[in-house]
């Protein structure tokens, strides 16, 4: 009878954290349909007076100046420095997190992986501003024709900002690999670069492409970085050199109150959002879609 009593509070208390643990998945899951719910509602206000058609093929974007409402330039501004922060976060961070993984010691991964929360931990205006004042004016020494905001200096800063996210993300990735699988190799003969390139990495694939996308989603909606070096010019180039807007850079200049609430302009950023929303959503589908389809199981 007194074991019963005993047994009674710890049965009340774990089914307590199990609501509480339930309560704080359904805020997550509210919040995400809250968004999209509101976005859906404010978006289709615009999309009465603007056509679908129109805002998803049209080639200029002015809505102040000449009503027009084609989101291509700020979707190719977007994918253009998203493409070039690729670039640079991508293959450094695969090789940084294969070096902490399989060769760095425990003493050296210890210096480095507090150093990437630091990295992390940088508010990204600051990243902005070091792109003003540092790689701007660098990139521009190499190139005369690069303005001062360039879709390259928000590529490179954009790049580093979601450079933790790669490393820290592959580097799991690959440290969950079993041992076996190492050993098995070595006893065949491998060295220890053929082990990493041709049996662990092909073994951590499918996590490795979901950090990939998911540092790609990142990328696409950072806003504050992008908006300081990246300039405010809507326009189709594939150009890194010239300035270009982004989505969430077109949002920030609308929001800042110069806008009146309520009118078309101010409700094109509902359209614009819900564009960015339906853009980094189909990512992370994707890349839980890839890592369902090409992951490995291990007994």
């Amino acid at each position: 009878m007194i074991e019963g009593d005993a047994v009674r509070p710890r049965r009340w208390l774990e089914q307590l954290i199990g609501v509480a643990l339930l309560g704080c998945a359904l805020v997550s899951i509210l919040t995400t349909v809250g968004i999209g719910v509101l976005l859906v509602i404010e978006a289709a206000q615009f999309f009465r007076e603007v056509s679908v058609v129109e805002f998803l093929t049209g080639t200029k974007w002015s809505p102040k100046l000449s009503s027009e409402f084609g989101i291509l330039p700020l979707l190719c501004g977007t994918l253009l420095v998203t493409g070039g922060s690729a670039v640079i976060a991508l293959p450094i961070g695969l090789l940084s997190a294969i070096y902490l993984s399989e060769y760095a010691s425990n003493s050296v991964r210890e210096i480095i992986k507090p150093v990437l929360e630091v990295l992390a931990g940088i508010p990204s205006v600051v990243f902005g501003y070091l792109a003003i004042v540092t790689v701007s004016p660098a990139i521009r020494s190499v190139f005369p024709s690069a303005g001062v905001f360039n879709a390259a200096s928000a590529s490179v800063v954009v790049g580093f900002m979601v450079l933790p996210m790669v490393i820290s993300l592959s580097e799991d990735v690959i440290r969950s690999v079993p041992r076996s699988l190492r050993e098995a190799a070595y006893a065949l003969g491998a060295t220890k670069l053929d082990v990493t390139v041709r049996v662990v990495v092909p073994a951590a694939i499918s996590g490795i492409v979901a950090a990939f996308l998911l540092a790609l989603s990142r990328a696409i909606g950072e806003t504050m970085a992008v908006a300081l070096a990246a300039g405010n010019t809507p326009k189709i180039t594939l150009n890194p050199l010239e300035s270009v807007q982004t989505m969430t850079a077109y949002i920030v200049q609308v929001s800042q109150g110069d806008t009146p609430a309520g009118t078309l302009e101010y409700r094109t950023i509902f359209a614009v959002g819900l564009a960015l929303f339906v853009t980094t959503m189909f990512l992370n589908i994707l890349a839980q879609w890839f890592v369902a389809r090409v992951r490995e199981k291990y007994e």
